[in-house]
């Protein structure tokens, strides 16, 4: 059973894994998704029959508002990996539909002490509690000695899970640090609904300001995947904005730049993609409330979409064909494009969104690798 604590809940009717065949059986209506950072979707999700039969067929009717109401059976795809094809047929789990924010965080934790274990296997590092700033942070370190010509760098992560959740500091640092061969710093910013927007930005920029004073800013990336994607994006606004020297490289990883409205693969996927609850959509709602607070969501930090983004950094964007966050990925990549900036994207092939935090997948090792190899590039520093 994967461990996915919810964060997230995707509007749907009915989803059956057949694990014999691993073939996903989906019903849907296509219209909105609004995420539940609190865990109000959250559930447990098993391969069971339906109580109702579910169609067979394809089918597809669009109403007069534009609404598609899809029937779709979709086959287990031969595109990928036998260890992918493998995860996609696993059940996920989440703490329940009326989980408290203390029970979800739990749960988040035991899912990253579970799956850093397992990185930590794979990726040997130091890992050491420290703060900046005032800031708590974790600090990663390959086991082996850094290379001479990559001391003076380091890389600043920004972890996911809903900005009210760690899901990240350590499972989005570990691979890193390891086969980049360079220090992670892991900022443990504040979590909403205690602390909404922008705290933290705030959080992220002192840390960052700290940093300026040992390493020159040609030598610092910062990158996150998921709200660590978004919130990647939102420091290196606020960072231009203040006039701060720009970071040699950014890497947002699963993420968006546009508070204002939901896109579509928000409308067609949850958290675990095409597995677990979808639940009905809620219009008129804002998406992440506790994190976005009182603030415009076309505020320029809180939605860089809306920034002036000339200037940014050399970014590399990063998504798969099942992720709910698809379409914010990729959106956000164009505005960079279109602001003349250096930004690469890279889309796998029918993963969910974060697959990269399942140690074991050859498409996480890859996705792991191309990230230490861009910042590799992008930081200075000679190719391993």
């Amino acid at each position: 059973m994967r461990l996915h604590p919810s964060n997230c809940g995707i509007f749907g009717e009915r989803l059956l894994v057949d694990s014999s065949r691993g073939t996903m059986k989906l019903r849907v209506s296509l219209l909105a998704c609004i995420v539940s950072v609190l865990g109000a979707n959250g559930h447990s999700s098993l391969a069971q029959e339906p109580a109702t039969p579910i169609p067979q067929e394809d089918s597809n009717y669009i109403d007069a508002q534009g609404t598609s109401h899809i029937t779709r059976v979709i086959p287990l795809p031969k595109t990928i990996s036998p260890e992918a094809r493998e995860y996609l047929t696993h059940p996920v789990y989440h703490p329940g539909p009326n989980a408290t924010l203390a029970e979800i965080r739990a749960a988040t934790d035991a899912m990253q002490a579970h799956d850093s274990a397992l990185n930590r296997a794979l990726y040997p590092v130091k890992i050491e509690s420290s703060t900046i700033g005032g800031v708590p942070v974790r600090v990663i370190t390959p086991v082996d000695p850094i290379p001479a010509d990559k001391t003076d760098r380091v890389l600043i992560n920004l972890h996911g899970g809903g900005f009210t959740t760690d899901s990240g500091s350590l499972t989005e640092s570990i691979p890193i640090a390891h086969l980049a061969r360079t220090k992670v710093i892991a900022v443990l910013y504040r979590l909403a609904p205690e602390h909404p927007f922008p705290a933290a930005v705030d959080d992220s920029v002192v840390v960052y300001r700290e940093l300026l004073h040992t390493y020159e800013p040609q030598h610092i990336a910062i990158y996150g995947a998921s709200a660590g994607g978004i919130l990647t994006a939102e420091v290196a606004v606020k960072i231009k904005q203040l006039g701060l020297p720009m970071p040699g490289a950014l890497g947002i990883f699963t993420g968006s730049g546009d508070f204002s409205k939901l896109g579509d693969t928000q409308a067609m996927y949850s958290v675990t993609g095409l597995a677990g609850r979808m639940s009905a959509p809620k219009e008129g709602v804002q998406w992440i409330s506790p994190y976005v607070g009182s603030t415009d969501p076309k505020d320029p930090v809180l939605s860089p979409l809306y920034a002036d983004l000339h200037g940014m950094p050399p970014t590399l964007f990063l998504t798969s064909t099942r992720d709910m966050m698809l379409s914010g990925t990729t959106i956000l990549h164009r505005a960079f494009l279109r602001a003349g900036d250096e930004a690469q994207l890279v889309v796998f092939e029918a993963l969910p969104h974060g697959f990269w935090y399942e140690a074991g997948l050859p498409e996480s090792r890859e996705a792991d690798e191309l990230i230490a190899q861009f910042f590799d590039v992008h930081l200075g520093a000679s190719k391993r």
